[in-house]
């Protein structure tokens, strides 16, 4: 099972990330993890939220662009290697990584990754066969 993302096209303005906290606040959203990529003139915020659907809505209303992108959760162990074992293992699947971003999980002992891959059935598929463990929606709500 994939996770929903929220990527929101910003202008680099003073106060404009706030202003889009606030509107996902207001909607009762709970932001899970997030990324920001930026140049010069704006940026593009990537979110993981308990509520996407909401968050798309009060971000549009908003005046916002806002896309919804199928990405791949995966947890791993929170130590040295943990990490590039799991990105070996892709790899090695043949699958290619586009962004990624990694979070703390409130498990012990554990880390969180989002990925943005060429093929998300195929790198669940890869992930699950080499032992890393995938995470759903429902997973990263509750956390």
């Amino acid at each position: 099972m994939f996770v929903k993302q929220l990527s929101i096209f910003v202008q680099n303005q003073s106060g404009r990330l706030s202003e889009i906290a606030g509107v996902i606040a207001k909607a009762g959203v709970d932001i899970r993890a997030l990324s920001i990529a930026d140049t010069t003139n704006f940026g593009i915020l990537r979110l993981i939220v308990d509520k996407p659907d909401e968050a798309v809505k009060a971000l549009k209303e908003m005046g916002l662009t806002v896309k919804l992108t199928e990405v791949v959760a995966m947890e791993v162990d929170d130590r040295p290697g943990a990490f590039a074992e799991a990105i070996k293992t892709l790899s090695d699947g043949g699958v290619s990584v586009e962004y990624l971003y990694a979070f703390l999980s409130r498990a012990p002992g554990k880390a969180r990754v989002i990925l943005r891959v060429d093929d998300n059935a195929k790198a669940e598929k890869v992930l699950n066969s080499g032992g890393i463990t995938t995470l759903n929606e429902k997973d990263l709500y509750l956390m």
